[in-house]
Order: structure tokens, then sequence, then C-alpha cells
């Protein structure tokens, strides 16, 4: 019996593996599952053999599992043929922990895939190879043959029992084997790593069948479906438009009652998903025409996924549902109501603007069908209180169950979970931080790396908890910077986090509109600078929601000057040469400003901004006591000096002054006594953990005592005062508060300067880009040299090392697995584009796991790398040689070291040559390769710091009024509803608001405010259309109680009518109230009018319903003149 294994009996090294493997594919036609379990066999002998054979780190344990996991060894097959190894392995366990039985399909792509690991071994390790592909024909002839003659059957029945009671009693003793082979280990581990270098890996080009087995069922595994019970294979649908009336879906996942809840269209890897949409379509016509529920449909490849749910258009989603995530979607479509006339809890979120942002949200999620909302509210108008207030509303409306809250630092998560809990306390609630056994809680907050962390591992007895359909609603805080902060994790997690997750999302910052980086909105699918709602602080200011704030901007000479030796006093001088050196020619002339506070820390000029503060700052408790006051400082050192010279100053006032900064243990305690205003500290002095994102209305002063770059952060800062705070001031109201600036910010932000925090790259993640264009220029004709054609090989085969080893069970890493599986293969490196660069920068890079390595000698490597490609593409890039240069030096001042002597050539023509001026890429590789490894040995710098208390002064202080512009009162519609709610007492609103009909002059009077004074009548139809200017006032203002009560009393009051009659006059009512108007009478067929049933059901007598709808048109009519 001839099978595909048969040469490895030629070879006597192979015969610890070779028989197992040679009686797997003899068995598959009496027993699949046999054959399975004998290629787990056979892959197993021969893993083992090849850890015998070759120098591979052992793992701690020598079962099959860990000695496939392990990185040596995965590294070494490479990621494709590891996958096969895998499937093999996880093909034959199920055999024992699954009931369902597996069948020659299975079995045919095992012996595939081990006859492909064989072949790897055969090349890399034989003494003569021979290329062979599968046959698949020789198992189909056998099975031919064995239909043609019932004895032939029956021989062959008989000798594949002997075989496999043979097979199944062989095992094989790993520290035996290792023992045996240890006269060949180093001739064959050289030999492999010498032929391994021209190996070609068979194609993975798969079939539709083979995507589904690798691909596919393993994410339906994932997501907790069992095949055979709630997930059926190939099921056929009749009713197709075909000659046979038939179709056979590729997978169908059903409900407990067998009713099925999605189906799943499969296509090849390397065919677009598209390709099967309508083929889904059908199918899920006719499922919905039988079952009466229209079932989800998945189209997916194995690496991209799409969703088709029937509420929203087809999206892109990162796997396949689980079993409760889609039976709670289709109970929320149940539950599901309009969200076209909501009422948001006033008690919660009562202002008009907060009102406003939920009917927006509400507005972009219900009637655009949009699933993205940016809100950008100032700091302290109330951002948790309206997302609090939306998640109420979606909740009841039957939109949302379970609901993600993510922001990037603790203290805003804690924050956010402690409001959620006092204003929805019948919603279940757990921090993922702090609780680790409350996972199942409706409402999860978190910080993103710690949901990052519970995606992969936290499992319930159902499997995976955090699933991609888990939560309906992510609410991310902090939008601005949280949401695409994209290089600063090796998984890339502020992007990924949000495509993994397949719901609704809404932002929320504080960070002014046009401050945004324009990728944000693009996050949100919103036009630059336009998001879903926003309110700013001059607005809120304006409203009287938020307070105003005066800024003493000062300016001291050492801040501004720096410290000049000529211009210090005579015993200032003296105290100047000795800290600084009596030696003339060391010591320098002047001290610059920046040195301020970074490493000369004067006690003066601290003495003069505590002064400041001390005599100016606004106070409480009838002038003894200072306002909560933040000390924004430089750094940790420049504010436990503040701290030193506060006690100095100060020692009658022990514990009014704290550091609180991440140096500290339970930072967040700190914070807290901070924030109540019956404890201590009065001052806190803290570098960055106040800057954003803490509460604490009785802030009356800021002081400024660094510079901030950034004009969003700066605004962020300011926000820490603007709060409300009634009775602060012995009994008066918060007006305002004070802004200290020593470090001229105000100044730097009027004149445009600033910018915006630059996203960080990984320093993987920029070495490998790096690499990538390094290898993407060396393509053109005049890098075809021998050298640089090796390097740009050896290029290529790390890059691809690399993204083999990306672990790929990973959620992050399978966002991007279709650019991972390219980017894993060499050959896809050899016609790079420009547009591959861009590729490998946004999907690949960031997910390149971090370097083991030193890390002088990477930095050093990312140096290099930069001048080599700056070199290619014909730039000087003086900085980084500058840099180079310092290193260099810096290695020539430990030349005793002996690996140092080694190049002392290369380091002398660097420093005292010309050497670089003709210098190109071989020469600048050449220096990476050889010095890379000596950069550990530059001595680390001695941070120094200096104490002095030169006498500083203070130069000038202005008292300025704040400068703050309401750039939402530009547009016209925003103008001219701001209007109509501020003059509510005007003549003609007033009618409006109180149901009292127009008359001409009125309605001119209108004309003249909306047409002429807040803009043009071309404005007004631009936003409005025809919509009469009486009726968007009342839209507006609403209808008062009392006159809605009035206009319906005789219905109100009627003792004739019973109590749900009565009930829903009162749901009228309120309605008009609310919305000033009703002029879509559907809203009569939707809750909470239907709650005790419809109207024809409620109003027996059609002439009562009647004379309702007269009073309603009537209160229409009087806002139309």
């Amino acid at each position: 019996m001839v099978t595909n294994f048969d040469y490895l009996k030629k070879d006597q090294k192979f015969s610890k593996f070779a028989d197992v493997a040679i009686s797997a594919e003899k068995v598959i036609l009496l027993d699949p599952e046999a054959c399975i379990i004998n290629c787990r066999r056979a892959m197993e002998f021969a893993v083992k053999w090849v850890y015998s054979m070759d120098n591979l780190e052992m793992p701690y344990r020598d079962n099959l599992h860990s000695l496939l996991e392990a990185d040596d060894f995965r590294q070494t097959v490479g990621y494709d043929l590891w996958r096969r190894l895998d499937y093999i392995r996880k093909t034959g366990n199920s055999i024992a922990h699954n009931s369902k039985k597996k069948g020659r399909d299975e079995a045919m792509l095992c012996l595939e895939n081990l006859f492909i690991f064989m072949d790897y071994i055969a090349y890399c390790y034989a003494d003569e190879y021979e290329d062979r592909n599968f046959d698949e024909g020789i198992i189909l002839a056998r099975i031919n043959k064995a239909k043609e003659s019932k004895q032939a059957a029956k021989d062959a029945k008989e000798e594949l029992e002997k075989i496999q009671k043979k097979t199944a009693q062989q095992e094989l003793d790993l520290a035996k084997l290792i023992e045996e082979n240890a006269s060949l280990k180093k001739e064959l581990s050289a030999r492999r790593k010498e032929q391994q270098q021209t190996y070609v890996p068979k194609p993975l080009d798969m079939t539709e069948y083979k995507t589904r087995k690798l691909y596919i069922d393993s994410m339906l595994d994932e997501a907790g479906w069992k095949e055979g019970k709630n997930w059926i294979n190939e099921v056929q649908i009749e009713g197709m438009p075909n000659k046979s009336e038939i179709g056979r879906a590729d997978y169908v996942l059903y409900d407990d009652m067998q009713c099925p809840l999605a189906i799943i269209e499969a296509k090849r890897t390397c065919v677009d998903v598209s390709k099967g949409r309508q083929q889904a379509k059908l199918y899920a016509d006719l499922i919905e025409q039988k079952y009466k529920r229209r079932p989800v449909i998945f189209l997916t490849n194995g690496f991209e996924t799409r969703i088709i749910d029937g509420r929203y258009p087809e999206r892109k989603c990162s796997t396949i549902y689980s079993k409760r995530d889609l039976e709670k979607w289709f109970n929320l479509q149940k539950m599901r109501t309009s969200l076209k006339h909501i009422t948001a809890d006033k008690e919660i979120a009562g202002r008009y603007y907060q009102q406003e942002a939920i009917k927006k949200v509400c507005e972009s999620f219900g009637q655009n069908n949009r699933r993205k909302a940016l809100l950008v509210m100032a700091t302290g108008s109330g951002k948790t209180r309206t997302v609090i207030a939306l998640c109420k509303v979606l909740l009841d409306a039957g939109w949302v169950k379970n609901i993600l809250f993510l922001a990037d630092r603790k203290s805003l998560v804690t924050q956010a979970k402690r409001s959620f809990v006092n204003m929805l306390t019948n919603l279940s609630c757990t921090n993922l931080i702090e609780e680790k056994d409350n996972y199942n809680a409706h409402c999860v907050f978190s910080t993103y790396q710690t949901m990052m962390q519970c995606i992969d591992t936290v499992n319930d007895k159902e499997g995976k908890l955090f699933t991609c359909g888990h939560f309906d609603l992510v609410i991310c805080d902090e939008a601005h910077r949280s949401i695409y902060n994209k290089y600063k994790d090796i998984f890339n997690k502020y992007r990924d986090i949000f495509s993994y997750f397949d719901a609704p999302l809404v932002g929320l910052t504080a960070t002014p509109k046009d401050e945004i980086d324009k990728n944000t909105y693009e996050i949100f699918e919103l036009e630059n600078g336009v998001p879903t709602f926003g309110y700013d602080l001059a607005q809120a200011v304006k409203d009287g929601y938020l307070v105003d704030y005066v800024s003493i901007e000062s300016k001291l000479k050492f801040m501004e000057e720096g410290i000049v030796y000529d211009e210090l006093s005579k015993e200032d001088k003296e105290m100047y040469e000795s800290t600084f050196g009596e030696d003339s020619e060391q010591m320098p002339d002047t001290i610059s400003s920046s040195a301020l506070n970074s490493w000369v820390f004067n006690e003066d000029t601290i003495k003069q901004v505590l002064h400041t503060l001390m005599n100016d700052g606004i106070k409480i408790d009838y002038g003894e006591k200072i306002g909560k006051t933040i000390i924004f400082a430089k750094n940790h050192k420049h504010a436990e000096e503040i701290l030193r010279v506060f006690h100095k100053e100060y020692p009658y006032l022990p514990d009014y002054a704290k550091v609180i900064d991440n140096y500290m243990t339970y930072a967040q305690s700190a914070i807290d006594e901070f924030s109540d205003p019956k404890k201590m500290p009065q001052i806190a002095i803290s570098v960055d953990m106040l800057d954003t994102g803490i509460d604490v209305p009785e802030v009356l002063n800021l002081v400024f005592f660094k510079k901030v770059m950034s004009k969003a952060k700066f605004w962020q800062m300011i926000g820490r005062g603007t709060r409300l705070c009634p009775k602060l001031l012995d009994g008066e109201d918060k007006k305002k508060f004070y802004i200290f600036d020593f470090c001229n910010n105000f100044d730097f932000f009027r004149m445009n300067k600033g910018k915006a925090t630059a996203n960080t790259v990984a320093l993987q993640s920029a070495i490998f880009n790096l690499k990538f264009e390094i290898s993407y220029k060396l393509q053109s004709m005049e890098y075809q040299k021998e050298r640089l054609i090796a390097y740009r090989k050896a290029l290529v085969k790390q890059m691809s090392e690399q993204v083999k080893e990306l672990p790929r069970d990973n959620f992050a890493v399978r966002q991007h697995l279709k650019y991972v599986e390219l980017y894993s293969l060499e050959e896809n490196y050899q016609t790079l584009t420009f547009e591959d660069t861009l590729l490998v920068k946004e999907e690949v890079a960031p997910l390149i796991l971090p370097d083991n390595g030193e890390i002088k000698a990477l930095r050093f490597d990312a140096l290099m790398y930069g001048i080599e490609l700056a070199c290619l593409v014909g730039k000087k890039y003086s900085k980084a040689r500058s840099d180079l240069y310092k290193k260099v030096a810096g290695v020539a001042g430990v030349a005793n070291i002996p690996e140092i002597q080694k190049q002392s050539d290369l380091i002398d023509k660097i420093l005292h040559s010309d050497y670089m001026e003709h210098a190109d890429i071989n020469e600048f590789e050449e220096i990476r390769e050889k010095l890379r490894d000596l950069i550990k040995y530059i001595p680390p710098k001695i941070s120094q710091s200096y104490d002095t208390d030169f006498s500083d002064e203070l130069l000038s202080q202005e008292w300025k009024e704040a400068e703050l512009d309401n750039d939402d009162l530009k547009k016209y519609k925003e103008k001219a509803e701001y209007y109509i709610r501020k003059h509510q007492d005007n003549l003609v609103i007033a009618k409006l608001h109180s149901n009292q009909p127009l008359t001409k002059m009125d309605v001119e009077a209108l004309e003249e405010i909306l047409w002429k004074e807040i803009g043009t009548k071309q404005d007004y139809e631009q936003e409005y259309g025809a919509k009469p200017l009486g009726e968007l006032v009342r839209e507006i203002v609403g209808l008062d109680m009392k006159a809605a009560k009035a206009a319906f009393s005789k219905y109100l009051y009627d003792a004739g009518f019973d109590s749900r009659q009565t009930y829903f006059v009162n749901q009228i009512v309120e309605y008009i109230v609310h919305n000033g108007m009703m002029k879509d009478f559907s809203v009569l067929q939707e809750s909470p009018f239907t709650d005790q049933g419809s109207v024809v059901d409620i109003f027996t007598d059609v002439s009562v319903w009647m004379g309702i709808q007269s009073v309603i048109e009537s209160i229409n009519a009087n806002a139309i003149a």
C-alpha cells in the first residue's frame, strides 16, 4: 500500500516517526478519527525528534502543547507551519473531548498538514532532498479500489486493524531520544540553519474548506459555539433561485429552540467577502420566511469579517458574535422604542444644553442611524451627568443592556463609577481595576490597559465573557487624547479596543473643538471641527453655569532672563561662585531661564510665587484661609522644593500644602482629601496628576509654575477652577477664580502658538518602520549591489520573523490578521510600494512585540537606521549625526574596556577624520553593527541639581479679565436658539410659550429678530427650510404646563373619564409641554401612549377623540399665524 510518507523510510534518521505517519494515512479509510490521532502522534514524535536534533531551548514541560508553544520552536518553524501543527493538535484533542465524530475531510486536512511538516524536516535535516507535493489521488484510488472489490476491502481492513493496534502502543521518551541523538545534534543543527535560509514554505492559498477549518471554526470555538449543537455546517436551504432550488449555507448558528440566530457565508482567504453577500441575503430571506425571524448575516474569509444585522448598514466586525450576544441583540430589537421624542431625566441632567446634547445623540443614533457621537463640553458643564442621563434614556428605550465606560486614568474611572452608582441606583456597576469578582455587571468601568487584559483572560461557564458583541454602548472619556493615541502600546490598544467591540460609541471631551485632532473627528465619522454637540466655556460662563477667571500674569526676573552673574549682588555673586565653580573658565556667565526648576531650584523665586499666592489669592473663612489651590509644578523635585519652602515660610500651617503626584502611593486617597472642603490640604502641588479630570468645585486659585506647550491641555488645566460652588465665600457663591501665571502661558497662546501633543511611537514600532522604509528604498536600480542586496534580504528576514511571532490569539492582532499574514512571508517584500509603507505603519508596526535586547543598543539601532534612511533619500539628518558623534565620543571616553579597544580604529575615524562626510549606507550599517553593543558602556549622566537662594525680583504684574471666544455663537442655528432661550420674557416668545395666538405684528417682530438681528432670511431658510417662525420658537421653549392643562381642562377634569382616558390625555399634555406641539400623530401608537391600550381601545366614542384632536390642532395653530 503506497502512501505519501513512504520516502521517510529511506532515511534511517526519520525512523522514529516514519511508521506512525505512514499508518496515519493507511487507516483513513477504516477510521478517520484514528487517522487524526496518528497524525497527532506522528507530529508529536517528529517535534520531539527536532528538539533532540537541534539547539532549541527546552520548555519547562515536554508535553506536545508546551513543545509547540515554546518561542524558540515557533520562531524556528515559522508561523504558517506552526499553525498547521496546531490544527493537528487541536483536532486530535477534540476527538477525546467532543462527542461529535470527525470525518474524512478533517482527517485529510490533518494528513496534508503533517505532510508539509515532514517535507520541512526532510528539507532541513535529510542527507538528500527531493521536492514533493501531497498527492490526494493515492488515497482516493484506494477508496475506489475498495468500492470495486469486497475482498480487497476486507483484506485492507484486517491489515489496517493490525497497523492501528501496533501504532497505538508506540510512545517516545524525549529525554532518551536526546541522549540517543547527541552525536548528531551539532551536525544536523548546523545543516538546518543553512538549509532553512532557502526553504520555500508550501503555498497557503487555502480552499474555502480549509479557510473554514483553520480560521472560522476557531472564531466560533472562541465565541463559545458548539459544533453539532448550536452550530451546524452545510445546512440545506430550499427555495434558492437555481435549477435544484436548493442551496447550502456554510454555517447556521441556532438558539436553544433551534431557531436560526445567524448565518455565516465563508469564502477563501484570498477572496473578497462581498462575493457572498447576495447568496447570504437569499439564505436569510428564506430562513426568515420559514422561522418568522431574520437571522444576522456574517460574511468572512477568515481575515475580514462583516456583519449585516438589518438595523445598520453592513459594517466590519472583529469576529463572530457569541450565542448570548446574538440572543441579546434579538431581545433588544423586540424591546427597542423610538428615540424621536425622548424625555431625559432632569434630576440627573436638567440644564438646557445637557438636554440638547442628549437629544442630539439620540437623533444621531435614531433618525440618522449613526453609531458614533462626540460630545464636546467645557470642563465643569456636567459631561458625566449628561452621559448618565443618556444611558438612562437608552436603557429605558431598550437600546442597550451592557455599557462599557473607558478612561485612560484610574482616577477618572473611579469618579465616573461613583457618579453612575449615585444617580442610577438600579444599574449594576463594576470597576475592573478594583473588583475582580463582578465581571457580569451591566455597566463596566475600566482603563484601556485593564480592559485589554480582560478581553483575552476573563471567562465564565459559557466561555469568553467580553466578546465583540458583549457591550451595546461604549463611552470613551477624554476622547481627544484616548481614542487616537494610536501608537502608545504594542497592541495599538486605543484604536483596536474600539474596533474590537461592535457597539455604538460616545466620546466625551472638554477640549475646545478647534483644538481636537482632526483624526478624532475621523474616528467618529464627523466633519472636522463639527462635533455631534458642542458647549464651550464662553457659553457656559454667559449662561451662568461656570465661573469666569481673572488672570494675574507675573514676570519674575530669573524666569524671564535667567540668572546673570554680573547682575547679582555681591553676596549672591559669592554664592554663585561657590555653587557653580570658582574656576572662571568653567563657571558659566549665565544660567538660562529654562534651567530654573529643571536643575536649578532657586528658593527666593519660589518664595516670590508663594507670597503672591498667599497675599493675593482668593481666601475663605473671612480672609483667614486661602481657598483650595492647585500649583502646577514642573517636576517632582520642583514640587518637593515648593513644599519645603512653603513649610519654611509658613511653619504655622503644617498641613496646609501637600505634593500629589505619581511618586506617591495611595494617590487617590490624597486626591479625595484635597477634594473634601472640610479637610486639609488647602494647596495641592501637582505634577500632571491634577491637570485634568479632577472635580473640585472649591478650587479658587490656580498657579501655573510651569510652561504648557499644548493649548488643549492648557484649557483642560484651566477647567480645574471653572465649577460653580454655592455659599463658598462666606455665604456668597463662587463668582470667579484666579489664575496666577508665572511662565507666560497666556502670552504664548495669545500668539496662537502651542501644539497638539505628538503621538508617541513605541521604539520597536519605530525601528520596524525604519527597516521597512529602507527595504523599500533599496529596491532602486542604483542599490543593486551584492552587499546591499544581502543587507536588504537580511532586513526582510528580520521583519517577516517579527511579524510571524505575533500572537494570533491576541484580539488586537486578529484585527489586522490580513496584513499580519501578508507581511509574515518574505516573498511579499519583493516588490514593495509606497502604499505598502503606509499600510505597514498603520496596520503592522504598532503590533510588533518589544525586543528583549539592551535598550540603549535598540535606541542606537533606531538612530542609525534613521541616518541610513536619510542617506537613501538624500538628506543630511544633521541632528542625528550630531547625536551619533556624542554617543561615539561617550564610548571613546571609556576606551579602557577591551571590547571598545577592538573598535578603536572605527571610533577614531568617526571622531577625527572626514569619514562621516563621505560615508554611505554600507558604512553606516557597519557603524551600527560594530558599536551598538558598546553603547551600554557609556556612563550615565549624573543629573546634578543645585539648590540656590539668589534674590529674585518681580518685574511686573498685570491683572486681566478672561478673554473667551464664543465660537459656538458664530453659527446661525446656535445663535438663534441661544437668543430664544435667553429671551423667554420677550412678549412674542412669551405668547408662544403660553399658547396665545400670534398676530401679524407678532410675526413681524419675530422676523425682525431672526431675519435681521441674528442673521438673514437666507440663513434661516438654509437651516430650517420653510418652517414657520412661531413653530421654531414653540419647539425650543415648549408649552407652559398651566396653559396646556387649561387647553385640555374639559378632558382632564371630566368626571365621566375613566383612569385610562385620563392617563392618555395627561401623556398628551406632557408631550406637548416638552415638545411645544404635536404634529406627528403616529407617536400616539408608541409607548407611553399605548401603555394602557390603543386610541381605539381607550376612546370608544369617536366624537370624544375628535374633540381631543381638535385641541391639539388648535395648540399647533396658535404657533402659526
